[in-house]
């Protein structure tokens, strides 16, 4: 609730101010009497804290002035937080309904009741402005919510009137479904408006607001339209209670609300016309007046006030007004009213005429409010009604109001038995029977068929003959004079008798006695004058009493069996809902702040119940919390569990009780709470806590003082090093500037810094190979000398460690590799593509060589190499799979078994091959005679490696490589005997082919290398 002068404490954290600011549960008084509950709710009253829990019910007494307790801090601060974490507040309340739906996924309903001027209506207007606030923001929940929070200033408008006891009281009870789901929604359902008021009101009360806000805001082309003056004077039905004007309303303003409201709502121009149509009709209709005729009937000669009346023939409604018409066989004679007839008439027209609109602007209300998703809905239910009320003279409205309220003290009753019963069940423990007054033989007493009051006041109101409002006390005295909670003055003692009049009868109700008058509870409806407004140019009007049936032969129901059936629909509609209440109080009658009338707030304290729920709440364990929270809140009192149990809370709380010395009888462990029997038992808890956190404070005080200290010695050490940070700053930029003077003081400190910095970078950016010559840090100048020294002996270093970890075979391959670079680098297209390919010792073992060879070959030469190939004959050029064997004098090349041709090395002229990609070799061998053989040309598949090993091992040098790169055609000669010449050709094409040309030679055809266009042929 309020912050008052404790501040934000939880339940328990308040109870150590106990004596100051009372207790925020009356749970957890030590005498739950009358009197120690009225005490604590002065106590608490007179700090402002308006809110009290009475376990999850709240009560609320209406202060009279503004408190700074329902701002958006405040809703921030309730949001998502523990029914008892914080104080007491209408706030906690809605947000615990809240998340229990959301987490339970079902309905919810609030209560909120009190008499007059108790704050009923505030407190339903903060909790549907909670609900609005913690809605997403969306377009389409903004457009609903602004649509029920704008459907308030409408229904107070219409619904609620000033009354001695407050200026605006809600005249109709009023239950509103707020929808939830993807959505925002709300339905609201009406009951028993005070339909009387607008025909007569007490001194002292005025109409409903509607009426004055319309005559004194209304815009003159709207008051000349509808008839009207703009004089509230004017008019009867608002004269009567001598208060027309009240300086604590403003009508003008608030009739510019409910003008905005209406738009807001979507109530259509045309339909807000007519609706401020029937306004002034109800005005004009009790200004109508009747003069007796000469037989003493009632007679209206002037009908002036007729012509305004929503466009019904005014000689018809004036026939209606004064006359009855009387069915006889197929005839109908007129019956003439008396005056009294005639004004009862004109008033019961008025009265159905704005009940039956203000049900249509309910109607029109829910459409706009709809939520029109049709997914499965979670409703909360806000259930706004009159409290228990007894005046002096107790009418019709009264007893339907008594009676609601009892048997919504049933339902509370049963349904506050049924949820302490179902907890104790659910956490194991034994239930205790609660003796409590049941007044179900009240609510009998009331509405049970053929014998209850209801039942016979429909009897009576229907029966043909001279039925009155004496007869109808008669049958009740007939019907129920053995009752024991009704009494009439016949039926009374000699003492009772003198306090009841004639045509009174008295029920003793939960909430006291209550002496009703039976005059003008039998009321007679006439349905000529309702059939006639169904012919109404007013679209409203029209429509409302479209039902109004001339030949029907059903038996009506009247206004009680209907208020009946509605308060049985909604009971249902309830029981089906899990309830929380909102008891609301009046604190005085004079609407003083600040200011409790203790006899006052008794009398409701004992009408609403308050005393019995509390003697419910308390008839089994004072408090219970989960063990979690308990364990939490109490653990430093135990050495067990403090500062960390890293058990179960179960177990933690049941050592920690036992530290405390609770005897058995004062607890019970449920399964997921504890029960404390006596508050006393909480009391000596919360003392013993407190006093353990005063001991805290004490330590947490020596430790805030050596943590300053610390933090003192922290910041002097910071300001020194700042200093020296600044020095070392300030030397810096000066060295800076001076970088490029000769060394001195001003620019040592720096350039050692840009030496080291270099250093520092260097390190981490070594080059990691030999051959990256790239990525060395450009020094600055300072270090340029340096760097190139120690770049020198970085290059060295990482030679030197190559060339150790070098194997013997893996050097006799980089000497070979050094061999080929020498030859063929730059000059054929395919030895990049060596490069990473290791020569082996030989490329054919000694089992693929034929034995005969070998045999042959054991005398005449050691092999060294071999290696396949594809020789092209001299003649034709025809390719033949052949073998060459490197010996220490001369290559062999073998077909098979026979050695097909002897090279010997020194008969060796050179050796040619293109620049190609091609493995052609062309050996060229000295010819001296004819029979000699000619050069020899083959493909080998291993051209680097077979020439390198020729080149290193057998001393042959002269190895020709063509050239000439960017011609057409290249050629090398060959000698195909002795005297007669022939060619082999390259060129670079698609595929690769090797064949012999039109021109005899041998083509050799091979890709060009990688981004080498082909060569253009001309012509």
């Amino acid at each position: 609730g309020a912050r008052g002068s404790t501040g934000l404490l939880n339940m328990e954290g308040a109870l150590v101010a106990r004596d100051k600011v009372g207790i925020q549960d009356f749970v957890l008084l030590d005498e739950t009497t009358e009197t120690a509950f009225m005490e604590n709710l002065k106590k608490r009253f007179d700090k402002d804290l308006i809110y009290t829990y009475i376990g999850a019910l709240v009560v609320s007494v209406n202060p009279y002035k503004d408190l700074d307790i329902y701002n958006s801090n405040q809703m921030d601060l309730y949001m998502g937080v523990n029914f008892f974490e914080l104080p007491p507040h209408i706030f906690a309340l809605a947000d615990t309904v809240y998340h229990a739906m959301m987490l339970e996924l079902n309905n919810h309903f609030i209560l909120i009741s009190g008499e007059s001027g108790a704050g009923k209506t505030e407190a339903s207007k903060k909790i549907l402005q909670y609900y609005a606030a913690c809605s997403p923001e969306t377009d389409l929940l903004t457009s609903v919510r602004d649509k029920m929070l704008m459907s308030n200033p409408v229904l107070e408008a219409f619904g609620n009137a000033k009354t001695l006891k407050n200026d605006n009281s809600s005249r109709f009870g009023k239950y509103m479904d707020i929808q939830f789901n993807k959505a925002l929604g709300g339905h609201i359902l009406n009951y028993l408006l005070e339909k009387s008021r607008v025909v007569h009101q007490n001194h002292g009360e005025r109409n409903f607001h509607i009426f004055y806000q319309l005559v004194e805001g209304g815009e003159e082309d709207l008051l000349h339209q509808l008839g009207l003056e703009r004089d509230c004077l004017y008019y009867n039905y608002l004269t009567q209670g001598e208060c027309a004007i009240m300086s604590s309303i403003n009508d003008k303003n608030d009739w510019k609300t409910v003008k905005n409201a209406l738009k807001v709502i979507e109530v259509s121009e045309s339909d807000r016309t007519d609706l401020f149509g029937v306004v002034a009709s109800v005005l004009h209709l009790g200004n109508v007046e009747f003069d007796p005729d000469s037989r003493g009937n009632a007679s209206l000669d002037n009908n002036t006030e007729l012509r305004w009346l929503l466009g019904v023939n005014a000689q018809t409604l004036q026939e209606g007004l004064t006359y009855r018409k009387i069915r006889a066989q197929q005839d109908q004679v007129l019956s003439p009213f008396n005056i009294d007839h005639a004004i009862y008439v004109r008033d019961a027209l008025a009265k159905a005429m704005y009940g039956r609109t203000f049900t249509w602007l309910v109607r029109q209300i829910n459409e706009s409010m709809e939520n029109k998703d049709d997914t499965m809905k979670m409703v909360i239910g806000l259930l706004d009604i009159y409290g228990f009320e007894v005046f002096y003279v107790n009418s019709f409205e009264q007893f339907c109001i008594n009676y609601c309220n009892e048997k919504l003290q049933q339902l509370f009753i049963q349904l506050t038995l049924k949820s302490e019963q179902e907890e104790y069940e659910a956490e194991g423990i034994e239930w205790e029977a609660v003796q409590f007054f049941n007044n179900k033989i009240i609510c009998d007493l009331v509405e049970e068929r053929h014998r209850g009051i209801i039942s016979i006041l429909d009897e009576e109101c229907l029966r043909p003959g001279d039925a009155t409002d004496l007869t109808f006390l008669e049958r009740l005295e007939e019907k129920m004079g053995d009752h024991p909670h009704f009494v009439t003055h016949r039926l009374a003692d000699i003492t009772t008798r003198k306090t009841l009049d004639r045509g009174d009868f008295r029920l003793l109700h939960y909430a006291g006695e209550v002496t009703y008058c039976v005059v003008g509870k039998r009321d007679r409806h006439t349905q000529h004058t309702e059939r006639l407004m169904g012919q109404s140019k007013n679209a409203i009007v029209r429509e409302v009493f479209c039902n109004a049936d001339a030949d029907s032969r059903r038996r009506p129901e009247t206004v009680a069996t209907q208020f009946k059936s509605s308060l049985l629909k909604l009971t249902e509609s309830l029981l089906a809902k899990d309830a929380w209440y909102v008891r609301c109080l009046k604190s005085n009658e004079s609407k003083k702040p600040g200011v409790l009338d203790e006899a006052l707030v008794r009398h409701q304290v004992k009408y609403l119940g308050l005393m019995e729920h509390l003697r419910v709440r308390r008839a089994g364990f004072a408090y219970r919390r989960r063990y979690e929270v308990f364990l939490q809140r109490y653990k430093a009192l135990c050495p067990a569990t403090w500062p960390h149990w890293l058990g179960l809370p179960m177990d933690g709380v049941q050592v920690l009780v036992q530290h405390l010395g609770y005897m058995p009888y004062e607890y019970k462990m449920g399964r997921t709470k504890i029960f404390i029997r006596h508050p006393k038992t909480l009391y000596a808890t919360e003392d013993a806590f407190e006093r353990c956190s005063n001991a805290c404070c004490l330590l947490r005080t020596k430790a805030f003082q050596m943590d300053v200290a610390w933090k003192a010695a922290q910041a002097r050490k910071e300001v020194e090093r700042r200093d020296w940070a600044v020095k070392v700053i300030k030397k810096f930029i000066n060295g800076f500037i001076n970088r490029g003077d000769a060394r001195s003081t001003d620019n040592s400190e720096y350039l050692a810094f840009v030496r080291q910095s270099y250093l520092n970078r260097l390190k981490l950016k070594l080059p990691q190979t030999v051959l990256d010559k790239t990525t060395w840090l450009t020094p600055p100048s300072v270090c340029q000398e340096a760097s190139e020294l120690l770049r020198k002996v970085y290059y060295r270093l990482m030679v030197r460690k190559y060339v150790r970890g070098i194997s013997q075979q893996k050097k006799g391959q980089l000497q070979m590799k050094v061999v080929t670079s020498a030859i063929f680098k730059g000059k054929k297209d395919s030895y990049p593509q060596s490069i990473t390919r290791s020569f082996l010792d030989t490329r054919i073992g000694e089992a693929d060589i034929n034995p005969k060879v070998l045999a042959k070959g054991t005398a005449v030469f050691s092999l060294q190499y071999s290696v396949p190939v594809v020789k092209y004959d001299r003649k034709g050029f025809k390719p033949r799979p052949r073998q060459i064997l490197l010996t220490t004098s001369a290559a062999y090349l073998v077909e098979e078994a026979k050695i097909k041709q002897r090279v010997l090395y020194t008969s060796l002229k050179g050796i040619s091959v293109s620049n190609l990609t091609d493995d052609i070799v062309v050996l060229h061998i000295t010819c001296e005679d004819a029979k000699q053989k000619g050069d020899l040309v083959f493909q080998c598949d291993h051209l680097f490696e077979f020439l390198t090993k020729l080149s290193i091992h057998y001393r042959v040098s002269v190895i020709n490589v063509l050239l000439n790169r960017f011609a057409l055609l290249r050629s090398i000669t060959i000698e195909i005997q002795s005297g007669k010449q022939g060619a082999v050709d390259f060129t670079t094409g698609p595929e690769p082919l090797v064949y012999k040309d039109k021109n005899g030679h041998l083509m050799v055809v091979r890709h060009p290398p990688p981004h080498t266009p082909y060569p253009l042929k001309s012509g």
